[in-house]
C-alpha cells in the first residue's frame, strides 16, 4: 500500500474526530454545563484543535508523497 494512502486515511480519520470534537464542545458550551459525556469543555476544544492540526499536516504530506510517487523520486 501506498504511503500517499496512509496519509489519506489519517487526514480524513483525524479531521473526522476534530470535527466530532469541535460539536461536541459547542454542545458542551451551549448546554450550561459545560460538560459533554464526561468530557470538560476546554478539553474538547483543545482535542479538537490538535486534531485539526494533524488532519492538515497529514493533508500536505499526502500531497507531497502524491508527487513524488507520480514522479518516481528516489527519495520513496
Amino acid at each position: 500500500m501506498k504511503y500517499s494512502k496512509i496519509m489519506h486515511a489519517t487526514m480524513i480519520g483525524a479531521g473526522s474526530l476534530g470535527g466530532l470534537a469541535l460539536v461536541g464542545a459547542w454542545i458542551a458550551g451551549f448546554g450550561g454545563s459545560g460538560v459533554f459525556l464526561g468530557l470538560p469543555e476546554g478539553f474538547l476544544y483543545t482535542n479538537a484543535l490538535n486534531l485539526q492540526i494533524v488532519a492538515i499536516s497529514a493533508g500536505i504530506c499526502t500531497l507531497v508523497r502524491m508527487k513524488l510517487e507520480k514522479e518516481g523520486s528516489s527519495y520513496l
